[in-house]
């Protein structure tokens, strides 16, 4: 980020802590698609997201005089309200493999308007074989591997986003890693596998696990 990023993500920061309503709606703008995806990934359910990602700028107002002076992106402090809030809707990863096989199972002929509330960030194919191989981590290791591979943030900003240590950051994304590894070698040598598997749409998923 440079001096004058810097300069004006601090001046938006001063400016959201002092309750001023224009700044919170700027930090909407910069960050809503980016929360949403979040969002989803975390919980496999496109109408959830729509509340998980509300439910983040609500709290993320609530708290908005705990806003610190340090200058840098207020995206990993979103993104780690919105993980918050999705072990809310998601205190499980049965709950999370059944809206996995639903989204994998449901028709996609038919246009999704949350596509358009994400600006069709990704394609829904991959979403669907990403969201496949998620399902098969741990909650933790899942809230890494999206906060890390997809929104690209570094080991520092993660653990600030999750309230732990950068070692575990580390250590979760590695053993998340190396499980996807595995999931996409096996999807690989079984291509028309189904049953919650992997599928040989998994194959952009390989690219983001093997950066």
């Amino acid at each position: 980020m440079g001096d004058r990023e810097t300069v004006m993500e601090s001046s938006l920061r001063a400016r959201i802590r002092a309750g001023d309503a224009s700044a919170f709606a700027e930090l909407f703008d910069q960050y809503a698609r980016s929360v949403y995806n979040h969002a989803f990934r975390l919980t496999a359910d496109w109408s959830v997201a729509e509340d998980v990602m509300a439910a983040t700028y609500l709290q993320a107002w609530r708290s908005r005089t705990r806003i610190g002076d340090e200058g840098g992106s207020l995206r990993p402090w979103l993104l780690g309200i919105a993980t918050n809030e999705a072990r809310n809707h998601s205190r499980s990863n049965r709950r999370y493999r059944a809206a996995a096989s639903a989204l994998a199972a449901a028709e996609l002929t038919e246009p999704d308007p949350a596509d358009e509330v994400a600006v069709r960030l990704d394609d829904r194919d991959r979403i669907t074989a990403a969201i496949s191989a998620l399902a098969r981590l741990r909650r933790q290791e899942r809230e890494v591997v999206t906060l890390c591979l997809w929104e690209g943030l570094d080991y520092e900003s993660a653990a600030r986003a999750l309230d732990i240590p950068v070692g575990t950051v580390r250590s979760r994304l590695s053993r998340a890693r190396t499980r996807l590894r595995a999931l996409v070698d096996a999807a690989a040598r079984n291509p028309r596998r189904s049953g919650g598997q992997v599928t040989d749409d998994a194959a952009p998923l390989a690219q983001e696990v093997n950066r």
